[in-house]
């Protein structure tokens, strides 16, 4: 197993291949092991790392830091621990929030930003309820709401099997990360994309019953240099229930993430 001295905590990290190198963010409680179709359909010409994030799977579980600027904060240090020469950052859920933060952040140390479902404006739009209901009932049985919850998560491509280890993940998760869904309900990015100096394509699932598929393309029409690919037949985890439309989304979009300097 590999871990990475990052902020005080240890993150768990795996990485193969060589090449351009590209950082992979899981979603909200679940942990690197959502991307192995990817790293198996990237990792013969591109160097994949994938990462548990501060709170979930085999990294440290603090008490603390479990917000966006704690993990933007992470993925730079560890951007800079692995020597990791201006990575593409691909993030799903609010992974994809985190990888868009550090991309604003620090420009200079990232090449380009995927983002597969992220949650954007949405939650601080439309989802204060739905979220409230959530914390409310994870503080009463947690594994139930979180079957239940998930199981609304993927189009009809997923199996029994995606669901189970997905919901599987969450529970072995801390439960500190939930003050990510506090901090959500104030999240609007926006204005700062405007700004964005990177090259960021939104892939979205078409059946994605989470966060509606016009967040994404808001978005990319946002970004300076942005664009959008709709992945049909698939709902918030297009990675997982449609690999292979995935794959070719974002072989297309490291081809035009240039390894030149950000502007």
């Amino acid at each position: 197993m590999t871990f990475a001295p990052v902020n005080g905590i240890d993150l768990y990290f795996e990485e193969t291949g060589t090449g351009r190198p590209v950082l992979f963010l899981h979603g909200w409680g679940t942990s690197g092991r959502a991307w192995d179709s990817q790293v198996a359909g990237l990792a013969r010409d591109h160097r994949v790392i994938t990462v548990d994030w501060r709170g979930c799977g085999r990294s440290d579980h603090p008490a603390t830091g479990n917000d966006t600027p704690g993990n933007v904060a992470d993925v730079l240090a560890l951007i800079e621990v692995l020597g990791l020469e201006r990575p593409v950052l691909v993030g799903s859920s609010i992974g994809a929030t985190f990888a868009l933060e550090a991309a604003l952040a620090a420009p200079e140390r990232v090449a380009g930003v995927i983002s597969v479902d992220g949650p954007g404006y949405w939650p601080s739009q439309a989802m204060g309820e739905q979220l409230g209901s959530l914390l409310h009932a994870f503080a009463t049985d947690r594994a139930a709401t979180v079957a239940a919850w998930v199981a609304n998560w993927f189009g009809p491509a997923a199996t029994a099997d995606m669901v189970a280890g997905t919901v599987r993940q969450i529970l072995d998760s801390g439960t500190a990360i939930d003050a990510l869904f506090t901090e959500a309900l104030g999240h609007d990015p926006r204005q700062a994309l405007r700004a964005l100096a990177v090259p960021a394509v939104f892939l979205h699932g078409r059946l994605d019953a989470e966060i509606p598929v016009e967040v994404s393309e808001t978005l990319a029409a946002l970004a300076p240099d942005g664009e959008v690919h709709i992945i049909e037949n698939a709902g918030h985890m297009p990675h997982q229930e449609q690999p292979a439309a995935t794959n070719a989304v974002l072989r297309a979009a490291l081809r035009r993430m240039s390894p030149v300097p950000a502007r």
